[in-house]
């Protein structure tokens, strides 16, 4: 069984993007690969003349883009999440080249939204972004002199994903099915996520381990289980009943 693809796949997401001029750079890299959802996080002035000049023909992606104040906003009805990064970091994540990722993220276009996500022009993405994410991109550019400047990033990115969807246009248009019960998206991952920490805490489990590394780890943990709804439900019980354990077991003590 099959799916038919989004007629608008992936959700292009820009994380406070410094300088207006790039905005509008990726906003005409995007349209020239046939992409329009856009989505900047707490850009510094997206309005900018600079933006609208060097879009160059895709004013209509800036104006209908929407700005988020956060990444988890911009990305909370997304079943798969990933994120470009040049440099490997301390989160532990799957690592995918361009065509790998233009695949994968046309393959779970189908079931649910799907973005995919650059940093800001200096830094890229932190470990608190990529803790966001299901998979990394890296592009493989020369080790000696890996600079790609942010829209040039996105135009990689973004001809990948033609490339794809050119060839899934000539084969029907599908994408593989995921089954009845829908992925669960980053909103009802993060709300998990919120109540596994209440539950470690309730059971005391760190004791003296880091609660930050801990929480990383377990994010990349079920992040790269891909859990549907069902299956987040049955795990959210088991929370549940152990901070009740938890509760009457400290109870006694009283």
């Amino acid at each position: 069984m099959s799916a038919l693809m989004p007629a608008n796949p992936v959700r292009i997401v820009l994380v406070e993007t410094r300088h207006p001029g790039n905005i509008g750079s990726a906003a005409r890299a995007m349209k020239t690969m046939g992409f329009h959802d856009l989505v900047l996080v707490a850009p510094r002035q997206p309005d900018h003349a600079d933006a609208v000049a060097l879009a160059a023909g895709a004013a209509d992606v800036l104006a209908q883009a929407r700005i988020c104040t956060t990444l988890e906003e911009a990305v909370a009805d997304c079943g798969f999440v990933a994120g470009c990064t040049a440099r490997s970091r301390h989160v532990v994540l799957p690592g995918l080249e361009p065509r790998a990722a233009a695949s994968q993220l046309l393959d779970e276009a189908g079931a649910a939204p799907v973005a995919l996500v650059f940093g800001t022009e200096r830094t890229g993405l932190t470990n608190e972004d990529l803790q966001r994410c299901h998979a990394a991109v890296h592009i493989p550019a020369n080790p000696e002199y890996g600079s790609l400047n942010l829209a040039a990033a996105v135009q990689v990115l973004c001809y990948e994903l033609r490339l794809a969807m050119l060839a899934r246009s000539a084969d029907g248009g599908a994408t593989p099915s995921r089954g009845d019960d829908p992925l669960a998206t980053q909103a009802q991952m993060e709300a998990f996520f919120a109540h596994l920490g209440r539950m470690l805490d309730a059971i005391e489990f760190h004791k003296g381990r880091s609660p930050e590394t801990i929480m990383r780890r377990l994010r990349g943990l079920f992040l790269r289980a891909r859990l549907d709804e069902r299956e987040l439900r049955i795990l959210h019980g088991i929370l549940s009943d152990a901070q009740r354990m938890a509760q009457l077991a400290g109870s006694r003590k009283d």
